[in-house]
């Protein structure tokens, strides 16, 4: 196949970006080394809100481009995986947040007596909850449905991809601290455990960005996601029995019922959190092509996905590439 773009990275990044770029009439191949249900963005929880992610304008108008898609994804959720779900964000005032907050429809500042758990302070908001396993797979489909072609491929380097395509983009998250190379990412550990869910039927959190421990739990079809955990240059991927334990623990806190319900499984990802932000930049290759690189979005890569394709698209499609 004559390729306009090839993409590198099969998680929710290179997918939205893929997708994005195959419906504007490009010939795109995606390359990713593990099948969508396999990678990093599988794990994820998913709840739209920018979180661990910078640079904080940029994200913020990122996060409402994605927010008018996912509201629009959700009219179709046995398809998408993306229902809209109420919920808290405890231990979070309205007025600390960016601009983008007052663009949230619904979302208000809670009185003391309406947080749940030992929290004073929350917010409430109607908000999508993403079925990561689901939407990868209908984000596939939707690419595959525009022409684009989906290939399982390893790669040690972007010379290969660039003999094939004239514009290479670059969305290999947590593996491009060694393919571009790349140290200001870095690896934040999350854990997560799931269990039956006990009649939960809203979404919660309690997150402190500059804790390792965080508190949340998602309800999601068949199964109730509990968390969990950001854990800074922590690359295990083998789940931990006495973190799952705190997991659980803290949960109940907050529902008390979710101490007996039974777990189903547990789940551990790296989030490709960098340094300075997100990266979307394009460099130019030899022979006049160009890489446009997009990494780099910590924990709020489900959220900020559809701005930041726009972005990156913006990109291929003859921004001018860095010198």
């Amino acid at each position: 196949m004559e390729s306009d773009v090839i993409v590198v990275g099969g998680g929710v990044i290179g997918l939205t970006t893929a997708l994005t770029l195959a419906e504007r009439g490009l010939r795109v191949r995606l390359w990713s080394r593990d099948d969508v249900t396999a990678t990093t963005s599988a794990v994820a929880g998913a709840l739209w809100w920018p979180y661990r992610v910078e640079p904080a304008a940029d994200a913020g108008d990122w996060a409402l481009v994605s927010l008018r898609v996912y509201e629009e994804l959700a009219a179709d959720p046995v398809r998408t995986g993306v229902r809209l779900v109420p919920g808290v964000h405890a231990d979070t005032p309205l007025g600390g947040l960016g601009p983008w907050a007052r663009r949230v429809p619904g979302l208000r500042q809670l009185s003391p007596e309406e947080v749940p758990g030992p929290y004073a302070v929350g917010l409430a908001a109607r908000l999508p909850l993403i079925d990561m396993p689901v939407h990868l797979a209908w984000l596939r489909g939707r690419f595959e449905a525009a022409g684009g072609v989906f290939e399982r491929r390893a790669v040690s380097g972007f010379e290969e991809a660039a003999a094939a395509a004239r514009v290479v983009v670059d969305c290999t998250g947590g593996a491009a601290r060694e393919l571009v190379p790349d140290p200001a990412l870095r690896p934040v550990r999350g854990q997560l455990v799931l269990v039956e869910n006990p009649g939960v039927e809203e979404w919660f959190t309690a997150a402190d960005a500059g804790s390792s421990e965080t508190t949340y739990f998602f309800p999601q079809p068949g199964r109730l996601i509990l968390g969990g955990t950001a854990e800074e240059d922590d690359e295990r991927l083998a789940p931990d029995p006495a973190t799952a334990a705190a997991i659980v623990a803290r949960c109940a806190r907050v529902r008390p019922e979710i101490a007996g319900a039974r777990v189903l499984g547990h789940r551990v990802g790296l989030r490709p959190a960098r340094a300075g932000g997100v990266r979307i930049e394009a460099v130019p290759l030899p022979g006049g092509g160009r890489l446009v690189h997009h990494y780099g979005h910590g924990g709020a890569g489900v959220t900020v996905a559809w701005g930041c394709a726009e972005r990156a698209a913006e990109l291929v499609a003859g921004g001018t590439p860095a010198e």
